[in-house]
């Protein structure tokens, strides 16, 4: 589970498939296993608030982004406590919303990091791919269909150079520049190898 404070009223959490089987969940879970879930929200705030120094209380919005081979990043903002709840020191209220992403998109702070991320996944065969540039960041869109066995070892290897992403290739392709529209990883490896 990574942690990363947004604002003094938000932070983030990625938790990968793996971590959500240490804590006894599967994806599936998620839409089923409603208590299960809930559980498991509760659990993650406490740690994100022991470990980042955030205070819970009050309402907190809580949106979930499960990435197609990733696992799921989680968004907590928390508003304002309300004059009707003040007396409650413990009282929060969760409001979670959950969105489920088929796309594999990474973000990339540098552009080197594509180029050393794009020798390796020529070597494990993984050709199709866009590379865009938006919001000072880099991103790679990967349109390779993966076997599940495929889909872990990329996944390793971006972890070393990247975060995976919850913006969608439509908002690249409409707020972003593209900086190779297609056959990314093979055009890379040729111009900069």
């Amino acid at each position: 589970m990574k942690l990363e404070r947004v604002s003094l009223n938000q932070f983030k959490i990625f938790l990968t498939f793996d971590d959500l089987i240490e804590r006894g969940l599967t994806k599936e879970d998620l839409w089923h296993d409603l208590p299960g879930v809930h559980q498991l929200f509760h659990d993650m705030m406490y740690e994100a608030s022991d470990e980042l120094g955030f205070e819970l209380e009050g309402t907190l919005l809580v949106q979930v982004h499960i990435l197609q081979a990733q696992g799921m990043q989680i968004i907590v903002t928390q508003y304002p406590q309300t004059e009707d709840f003040e007396e409650e020191e413990d009282y929060i209220e969760m409001k979670v919303t959950l969105d489920e992403s088929r796309e594999l998109i990474f973000s990339f702070t540098d552009f080197e990091d594509i180029i050393s991320v794009s020798r390796q996944l020529d070597q494990i065969g993984i050709e199709d791919a866009a590379v865009y540039f938006m919001n000072d960041l880099y991103y790679m869109e990967i349109r390779t269909l993966l076997h599940p066995s495929a889909r872990e070892n990329l996944i390793a290897v971006m972890s070393e150079f990247a975060n995976p992403s919850i913006v969608t290739s439509v908002r690249l392709n409409e707020y972003g520049k593209i900086i190779f529209e297609k056959d990314a990883i093979r055009q890379i490896c040729t111009y900069f190898a």
